[in-house]
Order: structure tokens, then sequence, then C-alpha cells
């Protein structure tokens, strides 16, 4: 194995494992945490996901979910360069979703949805309609992110075998 083909196989062992955790945060977020943050009064379910919009915007969290993006990007680019190599595809197709799936679906769709209920105040009087369709909506892409993590994994890791 070629110094460039370590390094090919080290930057998707990464993206791989990058996409599941992501996958799991998402997965968590979409099978119990919006659930119960839909059973708490209104102004107390906004109030959370407000607190949880910031808290998120940690080195950690980012470092991963941002992290993963990069390594998917790099990986990308070393597939399409190296096109002749069997798993290639494997390469560009994991990575494309998660780039699209996760990293897109979430500056598009997740954090407009996040802002425009940072700037709702909880007991005000569009709370429990704003509420309603922030958790509907924003779970459906959160669904989205979900399974397109999880896909760009299991597409990942296919990928590592040359």
């Amino acid at each position: 194995m070629s110094g460039v083909d370590r390094l090919l196989f080290i930057l998707t062992l990464l993206a791989a494992l990058g996409c599941g955790l992501i996958a799991g945060v998402f997965f968590a977020f979409s099978t119990f945490v919006m659930k119960a943050l839909a059973r708490l009064p209104t102004s107390h379910g906004i109030a959370a996901m407000q607190s949880i919009n910031v808290v998120v915007l940690n080195r950690w969290f980012l470092g991963a979910f941002l992290g993963t993006a990069i390594l998917c990007a790099v990986a990308m680019i070393g597939a399409i360069l190296r096109w002749q190599m069997p798993n290639a595809i494997y390469l560009v197709v994991g990575s494309a979703l998660y780039l699209v799936g996760s990293l897109l679906v979430t500056i598009v769709f997740n954090v407009p949805k996040n802002e425009s209920l940072a700037a709702l105040a909880p007991d005000g009087p569009r709370g429990a309609d704003a509420w309603a369709l922030y958790v509907s909506d924003w779970t459906a892409w959160n669904h989205v992110r979900t399974a397109a993590s999880l896909a760009a994994a299991a597409s990942l890791s296919p990928g590592l075998a040359a």
C-alpha cells in the first residue's frame, strides 16, 4: 500500500466513523429528544430547544460535524483523482451522501428553522402554532440527515477494502 493509499484509507476510516457518530446524534433527536420536547408545555419545549441550539455550537459537536464534512470532501477528491481504484465509487457516493444529505440539509433547512425559533418568545402569542410546525418540519428534515449520515457511513465502509 502506497503512502497515498494509506492516507486515503485513514481519511476514509475517520470519515466513516464521523458519519456514524453524527448519524447517532441525529437518530437520538429523531427518535426521542424531539418527541420528549414536544410533550412539554409549549413555552418549555421552545425554551429547551433554544437552549440546545445554543449549546450545540461547541467545539466537540462542530468538530465532529464539520470535521466529517472536511474528511468526506477530501476522500471524495482523493477518490476522483484515483478513479481507477475499485473502491472509488463507494467513497464518492458516501461522501456525497454526507455532504448533501447532512451538511447541506442542515444549512438549508434545519439552521434557518433554528434561527426562526431563536427569535420566537417562548410565551408569545405565536408560540403554540410555531412550535408545532417547527417540531414537525425540523424533525422531518432531521430524519433526512439521519438516513443520509447512516447511508454515508454504510457506503464509505466498503470503500475501505481495496
